[in-house]
């Protein structure tokens, strides 16, 4: 079904768990879901301007912007992504993320909030490093899975239908108010 709707662009069906590299971290379809990629733009946190974190007025001056192949998130810190995936939600489903065990076994948390019946756009990605230490998130290759529950009716009011703020991002994107 993600196919052939464009629901999931790119849309890899099954797992994909090799590349020319090597072994890598898998992503595409799984047994209840499909497990997504994020791409190779990263936002770091920094604290060097020594802000105050607000969600009303945040400063885009707390992150540093990096574009490369893995990304290395400060101890107790954070980075955003987004995923390489673009999703396009029909209006009866309703998408649930959860990181990897793998990065949750490193103490890397991945959050990301409820896809809304008639969502659309690229994901953004939290990833908080819980560890004292450094630690490498890689892009192109697997980071969270999403579980697509599919409602008995569709829904009253869509996040489209309510001009939802979020609706159509393309790059990762910071919090708005």
């Amino acid at each position: 079904m993600s196919e052939q709707h464009g629901m999931i662009e790119p849309f890899q069906a099954g797992q994909v768990r090799e590349s020319p590299q090597g072994r890598i971290i898998s992503y595409g379809t799984s047994s209840y879901g499909y497990d997504v990629r994020c791409s190779n733009e990263f936002k770091i946190f920094t604290n060097i301007n020594s802000t105050i974190v607000d969600p009303k007025d945040f400063d885009e001056a707390s992150f540093v912007d990096v574009k490369s192949d893995v990304c290395i998130i400060p101890p107790n810190s954070f980075a955003l992504a987004r995923t390489v995936e673009f999703f396009r939600i029909p209006r009866d489903v309703l998408v649930v993320c959860l990181g990897k065990s793998t990065y949750a076994r490193c103490g890397i948390i991945v959050n990301v909030t409820p896809l809304e019946p008639e969502w659309e756009g690229h994901v953004t990605l939290e990833f908080s490093n819980t560890t004292p230490l450094p630690a490498k998130i890689y892009a192109n290759e697997g980071v969270a899975q999403m579980l697509f529950f599919g409602g008995d009716q569709v829904c009253e009011t869509s996040y489209k239908d309510r001009g939802g703020k979020y609706q159509g991002q393309t790059g990762v994107t910071l919090p708005k108010a």
